[in-house]
């Protein structure tokens, strides 16, 4: 021993004292797997589960859980607010349009009041400045394609000057905002 000690003390800085007791540790073998340490545990072994760390396990999966569950209601009801606006957007569109309706007819019929005239006119083409500007487009037009997503077909016709799946007639016109129909075109379909 006296000779291990002699070797220590040489090693050592000046300043530094040598360990008097030290551990030597196995060397990892290549055979072993690499998660093993060089050093070797002697704590006591613990019971299979602590009781605390159980606990404060499943407090933190209940908070993560309860965390969760608020993301997912935050981003539910931001959905559900820009849904509710478009959807009280399209009811306030769906109740002028019998009043979009009664002028279409208006200026289709014969008049010999030319003042009268200019005044549904002007009415009309102020009502489809204000649905524009709320985003509304109107389609349902004479030669269209028909697109059952966009068109309600009541009748059909065979016509050869028209192609197949054409709309031929329109009844009433359709109405939609982005993606969402807010009526859909009354057409008559040439096959």
């Amino acid at each position: 021993m006296a000779k291990k000690d002699k070797e220590q003390k040489e090693q050592c800085s000046p300043n530094e004292t040598p360990a008097e007791e030290t551990v030597e540790t196995p060397e990892v073998t290549q055979d072993a797997p690499e998660t093993e340490t060089q050093e070797t545990k002697v704590t006591p072994e613990t019971p299979e589960g602590n009781p605390w760390e159980e606990k404060y396990n499943a407090e933190r999966d209940a908070h993560l859980r309860v965390a969760a569950e608020f993301d997912n209601f935050r981003k539910r009801t931001v959905k559900e607010k820009e849904a509710s606006y478009g959807n009280g957007k399209s009811d306030a569109v769906a109740k002028f349009l019998p009043i979009y309706d009664n002028l279409e007819r208006a200026l289709k019929q014969e008049t010999t009041d030319a003042a009268f005239k200019k005044g549904v006119e002007m009415t009309m083409t102020e009502l489809v400045k204000i649905l524009n500007g709320l985003g509304v487009e109107i389609f349902g037009e004479i030669g269209d394609s028909f697109d059952p997503n966009l068109h309600n077909a009541v009748m059909h016709t065979e016509s050869e000057e028209l192609g197949e799946n054409v709309v031929a007639q329109v009844f009433q016109k359709g109405f939609k905002i982005g993606d969402k129909v807010v009526r859909f075109a009354m057409v008559q379909v040439a096959n």
